[in-house]
């Protein structure tokens, strides 16, 4: 969904001072950037929280695998997982052909949805003749920049929708997923505008190329949403509006 190639290429740098555990298999270390609500987040107690932290513990639970799970910069996922810093990635990350060039992804854990435009409620297509805003080194700021669209950079860190609430930009380009959260999160202060935008295979866990790992996630995936796990999963964390699996 989110974020593309870019940066991701930069040199390594360590990894947060951040672990949390869950299971009582083999040991396996997941990364999240513990930024992107309600994907993955640090909560009031100082844990990462969120859908993506839930989908985790229970993806290793039904793999019989013990989970650690660290706090990662963006930027340093890929040549990270590369360098066995950590074992999986799991922190909202768009499925592509080019990531598919460095890493291996599962099934997709949320379907894949055009990407939208938010903006101010009652702002309309103006918005989009504004100031564009998209968070760095993403698949949306590649998507304007192939173009030649003018945008204001968000860094990861930043709430692209609180950007918008707070007028420090007119609309911001985002994956189907966090719009849904989002919008019902706000209602009635934010709205979809313009035209939809395809940009990615859904969201994936990313594992080494050739890594077992793989067909163990894709298993327990499977399970999850042939009992209607992983789309109540969806539901709680995303809203009812959110993409689910038939």
């Amino acid at each position: 969904m989110r974020r593309a190639l870019g940066a991701l290429l930069l040199l390594a740098v360590a990894l947060l001072p951040f672990v949390a555990s869950c299971g009582d298999g083999d040991s396996v270390v997941i990364a999240t950037t513990g930024d992107y609500h309600p994907f993955n987040f640090i909560n009031s107690e100082g844990a990462i929280d969120g859908f993506e932290r839930e989908l985790g513990d229970e993806l290793c639970r039904r793999a019989g695998l013990t989970c650690e799970w660290v706090v990662h910069d963006w930027e340093t996922l890929i040549p990270d997982l590369g360098a066995e810093r950590f074992d999986v990635i799991l922190a909202g990350m768009s499925i592509t052909a080019e990531r598919e060039t460095l890493i291996d992804f599962t099934d997709p854990y949320y379907p894949p949805r055009p990407s939208v435009y938010l903006a101010r409620a009652g702002a309309g297509e103006e918005a989009l003749r504004g100031r564009l805003g998209v968070t760095e080194h993403t698949i949306y700021s590649d998507y304007l920049e192939e173009r030649g669209v003018a945008y204001v950079p968000l860094a990861g860190s930043v709430d692209a929708a609180a950007a918008v609430l707070a007028g420090e930009v007119d609309a911001v380009l985002v994956d189907h997923g966090y719009a849904v959260a989002k919008l019902a999160e706000h209602a009635g202060r934010l709205e979809a505008v313009g035209p939809q935008v395809r940009l990615d295979r859904g969201l994936g866990l990313g594992v080494r190329t050739g890594s077992e790992l793989l067909g163990a996630f894709n298993e327990a995936l499977d399970a999850m949403k042939a009992d209607g796990t992983l789309n109540a999963l969806i539901r709680r964390w995303l809203g009812e509006e959110a993409a689910t699996f038939e």
